[in-house]
């Protein structure tokens, strides 16, 4: 399977160094080497591999390589350094390939500046709009709701087969990644936490709440979270505010990567499926084209709460209301759209027999929309 990156990165591995970052088992190591296959002689090193580290830390790589791919080099002891020289001392016509699961995202925070070396790309699951041709827009949202977007469960088709993959892959996590951003006694904290988080999916997000419940400290709630976001498990979404600062002491609403990680009933899952699409879309236009888009959702004091927001250049330009089988619009985003005239209002249905309209307000197929209106 093509994945939605493989022409952009193909194009721009030609001008600078490139980053691509996502959750473990998400395909970035596939798409690494379907890249490798549009160079004459590629060099793959895996910072896992005992010898391929030796290679690396060496740096007794081939020379003539035109391209040299590093996979979890984000575990070297100083690879920010290590890849600012490797890039700056590079053969002529070298192009330089980077991916990892964790900390690829913070490399900006600490260490030797990258700053003009590099674009940065972000894996994240299969979509409605990714699978178009292979399947139905119907049939491949049905597929994601109940297998999560994973490469490998998904193809499974298999929801014993997707189970089995998933209780491997969090433990995977847990015992690799984990602990590398925290202590072992920790551990079986956050394992809880992850579990509650479960069911709590596309609701504001209480720090307090948790804290009581886990008897930790709210900052210790804050900083567990922030882990989960780092190794891309989990990823927020903030409520939309001109006032930025105003906005991020708002609650956000978590989202998992892998929509049958959630536990709850169908349309918790279903609105996980559309948040993890709506990310996908607003991380591809930011980062193939530097649109000035995000994603947000829209609440009032009175709890009048639209799902989703896209924002292009801090305005809002649509409203997102997910539901599986409504096909009336909800009294919020009804309000909303007065409210924001020039946005347009849209309600994702899932199983909708045919789309409508109702002062403004457009009710459509979930799958349809998803597959044909967004990026990727």
């Amino acid at each position: 399977m093509k994945r939605y990156l493989e022409d952009v990165i193909a194009r721009d591995i030609r001008r600078k160094m490139v980053l691509i970052a996502g959750p473990r088992q998400v395909g970035k190591t596939f798409l690494s080497k379907a890249i490798m296959g549009g160079f004459g002689n590629p060099q793959y090193l895996n910072y896992d591999n005992m010898a391929d580290a030796r290679i690396v830390e060496t740096q007794t790589w081939a020379q003539a390589s035109d391209v040299l791919v590093f996979d979890e080099i984000h575990k070297m002891a100083n690879w920010k350094n290590f890849l600012k020289g490797v890039f700056d001392s590079r053969e002529p016509g070298q192009s330089v390939l980077v991916t990892g699961s964790a900390r690829l995202d913070t490399f900006r925070q600490t260490g030797e500046s990258l700053a003009g070396r590099y674009f940065s790309f972000h894996l994240h699951p299969l979509s409605p709009r990714e699978l178009s041709g292979q399947m139905s827009p119907q049939e491949a949202l049905s597929r994601l709701n109940i297998l999560g977007g994973f490469p490998e469960p998904f193809l499974s088709g298999s929801e014993v087969e997707a189970k089995r993959w998933r209780n491997q892959y969090f433990t995977d996590l847990v015992r690799e990644d984990i602990l590398d951003f925290s202590r072992i006694h920790e551990v079986r904290t956050m394992r809880f936490l992850v579990e509650m988080l479960r069911s709590r999916v596309g609701s504001p997000l209480s720090i307090a709440a948790l804290a009581e419940d886990l008897k930790v400290a709210p900052n210790t709630v804050r900083s567990y979270v922030d882990i989960l976001e780092c190794l891309h498990i989990i990823f927020l979404i903030r409520p939309f505010h001109s006032n930025i600062a105003r906005a991020i002491q708002k609650e956000p609403k978590l989202y998992f990567y892998d929509s049958g990680y959630v536990e709850g009933q169908a349309g918790a899952r279903l609105e996980n499926t559309v948040a993890i699409c709506l990310r996908k879309h607003v991380d591809f236009l930011k980062e193939t084209q530097g649109e000035d888009i995000s994603l947000h959702y829209v609440r009032t004091k009175d709890k009048r709460e639209v799902d989703f927001a896209l924002v292009k250049a801090g305005e809002i330009k649509t409203l997102l209301e997910v539901k599986q089988s409504d096909d009336t619009p909800t009294p919020s985003l009804k309000y909303f759209h007065e409210l924001l005239p020039s946005a347009e209002a849209i309600q994702l249905v899932e199983n909708l027999r045919q789309p409508r309209s109702f002062g403004g307000v457009h009710v459509v197929n979930a799958a349809s929309w998803l597959a044909e209106q967004l990026a990727v």
